[in-house]
């Protein structure tokens, strides 16, 4: 069981050594040309060149991952993994900062590379739902969008009351198969169009999907096998095995770390802070440590630079 107190956490030698088990268990991979036989090591301790002709790079455990060309000690990286994974919540740039001894911009630049690493994505990821699996769908809305404004997208004004929809709030919406992953989505506007799209992208057409009354999940019925829907406005929470309960169960973790954790968050950013909750969500079943181990297997083939995260 992965402790505060490992010597991975504390020694630059042992970080490396415990990066290149997580990245490389079968030993150096060029991080250039993905050369698996033919390497040899540098006079520098963990550079390694390609022994590849075509190549001939010097490369690390940390080429082509969201770490290379940091300044940071690995062992700092790997136990900003580990806090980062293994904090329900979160963990701020400011806490990161203080345990870590870094600046606090080095911080939050490391804090955004590691939500990069936990990110998913792809045109890899299976669909929700398979097997019939069931599926709940959902949208809520946190915080104010960064540039307000007085109409909605058909043209109607919205009211002090909020009776024709949530005014100026960042829109969210997510899938959770029960018993396994959620997917989360910052989309400018949660349009019958937008949900409809988002369900054909990420639900298997044999799915049973769980909804709410509202009207955005109206053509969703063509897209699965069956919709079945609860009724919150007449106080219907939960009907046998109808109802949304995981998946806003997901939206009060989400919202009790942004609120209670990070405090703030700018609007190009959300997505970064809904696939650091979503990782975690997904790897709830592990460990700490093997949570982190994932993460770090995350980081493969990503980079993020100052510019992008700013």
């Amino acid at each position: 069981m992965t402790k505060l107190t490992d010597p991975m956490f504390t020694d630059e030698t042992a970080a490396r050594a415990a990066l290149e088990g997580i990245r490389w268990p079968n030993g150096p991979v060029c991080g250039h040309c993905g050369e698996t036989e033919r390497h040899y090591e540098t006079k520098r301790v963990g550079r390694y060149r390609c022994g590849n002709p075509e190549c001939r790079k010097d490369f690390t455990v940390t080429t082509r991952t969201v770490m290379e060309s940091s300044h940071i000690k690995l062992h700092k990286w790997l136990l900003g993994f580990y806090l980062v994974s293994s904090s329900k919540k979160g963990m701020s740039a400011h806490q990161l900062h203080r345990m870590l001894g870094l600046t606090y911009k080095s911080a939050w630049f490391m804090h955004h590379r590691i939500r990069e690493a936990m990110r998913a994505g792809g045109l890899d990821l299976p669909p929700l739902g398979g097997n019939g699996a069931p599926v709940e769908a959902d949208e809520t809305y946190f915080g104010n969008i960064d540039e307000p404004k007085t109409v909605r997208s058909d043209g109607r004004p919205y009211s002090k009351s909020g009776a024709r929809g949530p005014a100026n709030k960042r829109a969210i919406v997510s899938l959770v198969e029960r018993g396994g992953d959620v997917r989360s989505f910052h989309v400018p506007h949660a349009t019958k169009v937008t949900v409809t799209e988002i369900v054909n992208a990420n639900v298997a057409r044999e799915a049973v999907l769980y909804t709410d009354e509202s009207r955005l999940y109206g053509d969703a019925k063509e897209l699965v096998s069956a919709h079945e829907k609860v009724n919150h406005s007449a106080k219907e929470y939960a009907r046998g095995p109808v109802h949304t309960n995981t998946i806003e169960g997901y939206f009060s973790i989400f919202k009790r770390g942004m609120k209670g954790v990070y405090q703030n968050c700018s609007e190009k950013h959300l997505h970064r802070y809904l696939a650091e909750f979503d990782f975690r969500y997904n790897a709830r079943h592990v460990t700490d440590g093997e949570r982190a181990a994932l993460a770090v297997k995350g980081a493969e083939g990503k980079r993020l630079t100052y510019r992008q995260a700013n």
